[in-house]
């Protein structure tokens, strides 16, 4: 008897200790006994979601639910309060976001933690995290369908404009075969052309005009070629007015035999029924004046630049200062006249960074370019403005860059805000070294300098 007990006990004492193995086994597997922190969390939706529903932090199980508020009025939301190892706390901050996921495709949901970023605070005990409400599929298919029947209602219209148009399309054919019909025919204005006997005389005769005139042009031009050559070879001053003379009656013989071709043309398409073999002889002799009118176009350019005479071509403004090169600048002895009028400004003076970080002109900057523009001594009307613009960067490319944007937008205010002609206001990028014998051997900013035009 006695045996029998203590083997009962000792069945007992093992049914128990298994027992213990047991409950502590699932609590470690649920983490019942790790230290957790709890939080809240709110949905308008649960979706599926329960009391004992597992929680994960960046997809690692790390909890479950403990309790779900239910709300007292259409306009609450649930209240969910969970916990999670506290292992895992270090991912969880602030600006976590909560949401509700699902385990596959038809798998439970779960509640989700995304990790919040590095900067931001970790969340405390019973602290609520912000929610991001799950996608509503329903609401999706609905959507879904909606664009099915706009598209299909769209397919359907856009049948109906196509078989209109090709209807047009059918019509305006038979049209068009209707006018080749009564062309071949000789009904019509134009059939009347193309059956008109006369016409090719009077093609020849309009053709022999123009020619003549193009072989005017030519002539002009050869002769202004001459004279060039004869000035840049003798250096002689009193030849630039004799090729200027020559270049103006160039330009009337080109007005004149233009409006001859126009005449001629005018006649051969009104009463006398100009036809297609006109317009090829006519385009032809187009090109032969063309190309006499280019050769004028360089001579006329060469005659600007040329040592004489291009200080008549500057005083009608035919001198372009908009845009010069340091080299053409420099070599210039109006530019580099002891007498022009030099203001120099400073970078630091002009300019101050925008929040992109792009350079522009500072309240300051336009103040000081008023007062160089307000100095007696600087008058503007009437006289050129030529913007220096300097750079102390130490990159090549940069510095040419930086200083020519600066002149740039000096140029800019100036021209806008005094109203200036754009003709006589000029940029040159000098990088960083400024003419010799002006007081400075660099720079880094702008020189405004105003030509006398005296020497």
């Amino acid at each position: 008897m006695t045996n029998r007990n203590a083997i009962v006990g000792i069945f007992m004492i093992a049914g128990l200790i298994l027992f213990s193995v047991g409950i502590f086994s699932v609590g470690n597997r649920h983490e019942a006994f790790a230290p957790h922190l709890q939080l809240y969390t709110q949905f308008s939706n649960l979706d599926g979601l329960t009391k004992g529903s597992k929680v994960q932090v960046a997809g690692m199980d790390a909890g479950q639910i403990i309790e779900v508020g239910i709300p007292d009025s259409p306009s609450s939301r649930f209240r969910i309060k969970f916990e999670i190892n506290q292992a895992l706390s270090g991912l969880v901050r602030k600006d976590s976001v909560v949401t509700i996921a699902t385990e596959g495709i038809v798998g439970g949901t779960f509640l989700l933690i995304r990790p919040g970023s590095p900067q931001a605070l970790p969340a405390s005990r019973f602290s609520t995290l912000p929610s991001e409400e799950p996608l509503d599929i329903s609401k999706l298919l609905q959507k879904s369908m909606g664009l099915l029947n706009d598209t299909d209602t769209t397919v359907k219209q856009l049948g109906g404009k196509i078989t209109n148009a090709l209807d047009g399309i059918t019509s305006t054919v038979g049209n068009v075969n209707d006018i080749a019909v009564d062309l071949k025919a000789g009904r019509g204005a134009v059939g009347m052309l193309l059956q008109d006997k006369e016409l090719p005389a009077h093609i020849r005769e309009v053709v022999a005009n123009v020619q003549q005139a193009s072989a005017n042009v030519e002539h002009a031009s050869s002769q202004a070629n001459t004279l060039i050559a004869d000035l840049q070879s003798r250096e002689l001053p009193k030849k630039a007015d004799e090729t200027i003379d020559v270049v103006k009656d160039a330009a009337l013989n080109i007005d004149a035999g233009a409006k001859q071709i126009q005449q001629t043309i005018s006649e051969a398409l009104g009463t006398d029924r100009g036809g297609v073999p006109a317009a090829t002889n006519i385009s032809e002799s187009l090109s032969n004046i063309n190309t006499a009118t280019a050769s004028l176009a360089d001579d006329t350019e060469a005659l600007k630049h040329n040592f004489f005479i291009r200080s008549f071509f500057r005083s009608r403004g035919y001198y372009q200062i908009a845009n010069l090169s340091e080299d053409k600048y420099v070599g210039d002895k109006t530019f580099m006249n002891p007498r022009n009028y030099r203001a120099w400004l400073s970078a630091t003076e002009l300019f101050q960074k925008s929040p992109e970080g792009i350079e522009e002109l500072s309240p300051e900057g336009k103040k000081s370019l008023d007062a160089v523009i307000s100095q007696p001594s600087a008058t503007v009307v009437g006289r050129p403005i030529i913007i220096e613009g300097y750079s102390n960067s130490s990159d090549a490319s940069d510095q040419l860059r930086s200083s020519r944007t600066r002149a740039i937008l000096v140029r800019q205010y100036l021209r806008n805000h005094f109203e200036l002609d754009a003709a006589s206001l000029g940029v040159v990028s000098m990088k960083n070294s400024p003419p010799e014998a002006l007081g400075h051997t660099s720079w880094n900013g702008v020189c405004i300098v105003v030509v006398s035009g005296r020497r």
